[in-house]
Order: structure tokens, then sequence, then C-alpha cells
């Protein structure tokens, strides 16, 4: 009796702690995933500061990481089945007065690549009705829902920003990599610049040579064209052997 008895309280305590762990593991699963990227100022979602005058929208915004949050805010949508929110996609949604703003944000560019190309195929097949206005940008998938100006929906699809800082947990394997474009530009930068100095304090030397070239021609050609006649001594005072050199006036001459 004694034996059977333990062996029964071996299986209810085994019973409870599998109930325990079951139930533990499903409460872990069902729970809410994290954002990926929270404001360390302020604990708001990187996501809800990327709505267009995110101050005054957040208000009326909701944040949403799955498909029942999506359909709750949104509506049944003809896209919502496309939308995949498994491995930590995140979406936010806000009024305005362009129509409904939806912001999908996908953690890799593949994902956010592969869900655009279903998105357009089945934005082609339904058409403009009901009226959706979608744009890619960056891993951004934004819609705006209700829209009925096209014009007016691109603007606010264009206040919508993709920014995203990246930061290594450790060191930047492209330090060396970046130092060594950086050694490369500078160095180019430095012959470039010294080529340009060097050519350009030819090219002016020369251009100095040959005006000041022309302003003495032009004073020595003014001088001779002054003279009576030719003297090969320069305008100095020489003996007429040759009868050329005109007559020195008297009032040239040292008086006594």
């Amino acid at each position: 009796m004694k034996k059977a008895w333990s062996i029964r309280f071996l299986i209810s305590i085994s019973t409870i702690l599998l109930l325990t762990c079951g139930i533990f593991a499903q409460e872990k699963s069902t729970s809410p995933i994290k954002s990926q990227e929270v404001s360390e100022i302020d604990g708001i979602p990187v996501l809800v500061k990327h709505l267009p005058d995110w101050e005054n929208a957040q208000n009326s915004s909701t944040y949403i990481l799955n498909q029942n949050d999506l359909r709750n805010a949104l509506g049944e949508r003809p896209v919502f089945d496309l939308i995949d929110f498994a491995g930590g996609t995140e979406a936010v949604t806000a009024p305005y007065n362009q129509g409904k703003l939806l912001i999908i944000e996908y953690t890799t560019p593949q994902a956010s690549v592969e869900a655009d190309n279903k998105i357009k195929q089945r934005l082609t097949e339904i058409g403009q009705n009901p009226s959706i206005f979608y744009r890619r940008i960056g891993n951004y998938n934004a819609f705006v829902f209700d829209g009925t100006d096209e014009t007016a929906a691109n603007v606010l699809l264009d206040q919508v920003k993709y920014e995203k800082n990246i930061q290594w947990l450790g060191e930047n394997p492209f330090t060396l990599r970046n130092a060594e474009r950086a050694f490369i530009l500078t160095t180019s930068d430095i012959f470039l610049t010294t080529i340009l100095v060097i050519s350009g304090g030819i090219g002016g030397s020369f251009l100095i040579g040959i005006v000041v070239g022309i302003i003495f021609f032009y004073i020595r050609n003014q001088k001779r064209a002054g003279m009576e006649a030719f003297s090969d001594a320069g305008g100095m005072t020489r003996l007429n052997l040759d009868g050329f050199t005109p007559e020195i006036l008297p009032d040239r001459l040292l008086e006594d």
C-alpha cells in the first residue's frame, strides 16, 4: 500500500509540474512582443515618432503588434492578410486629414521587399476601389486608407522618413576601412590642390610676363618714335662721324 501511495504521489506531482509549465509557456507565448526600438528618453516606440507631426498625432495613434490589433484599428482591409507580424514586425496608425496613415516596419529589408511585391500585386488586382495609396519607404511599408486625393496622400507619405542609427556593440569593423578611405581622399585632395596651385602659379607668371613685356615694348616704342634719328647708342651722346646724329641743342648743354 505504501509503495502504491508513493507512486500515486509522484504521478500527481509530475502532473502538477507539467500543467504549471504548460500554463507558463502559454502565458509567455501569448505575451505581447515588445517594440524593437524604444526611445530611451520617454519610452515611446521610435516608430511612433516617425509619424508626421507625431507630437500631436501620438494621442490618436495606435501601436500595433498583431493582426487583431491591426483589424481593430482599421477594420478589414483587402491587403491585411499579406501582412505578417512574425519575427518582430510592428506597425502604427494615426488619422490625418488626408486619410488614415499606416506605417509597417519589417525587421529586414528582404522582408520589406517581399511584402512590397505582394502588396503591389494585390493593389493592382483590386484597383483603387476602395481608395488605398501605398509606398515603400526604406524598411517601412506605408499606406493611406480612405483617402480621396492622391496628391494629398502623397504629400502625407512624403513626410514619413526612414531614419536609423546603427550602433556597434563592439569595435566598428569598418573603422580601418573608413580610415583608409579618408586617408586616400585627403591625399588625393592635397595632390590635386598642389597641382592646381603650381599650374595657377605658372600660368599667372606667364600672363604677368606677357603683360609686362607688352607694356615695356610700348614704352620703348614710344621713346623711339620721339627720336629724330635712330641711335644705336640708346640715345646717349656720341660722335657724329656718320653725319646722322642730330645736333645737340644748346639748351641741353651745361652752362659754364
